[in-house]
């Protein structure tokens, strides 16, 4: 399965620390753009939504 990489949003122009995201209908899949040879983190779409929640509302 080819995946279809994104940076997010909030990575910066000078080359700061970045996240790359990817997802298929079932799953969410995050790597470190500058080490992608490292592999990715993969969770369901469903606890997926739970983190960024989490994260967004300072649960975490």
């Amino acid at each position: 399965m080819e995946l279809n990489w994104r940076k997010s949003s909030y990575t910066s122009q000078q080359g700061g620390d970045c996240v790359e995201v990817a997802w298929t209908q079932y799953q969410v899949y995050t790597r470190d753009s500058k080490h992608p040879e490292l592999g990715h983190l993969d969770l369901p779409t469903r606890e997926w939504s739970a983190l960024l929640h989490a994260v967004r509302t300072g649960e975490v």
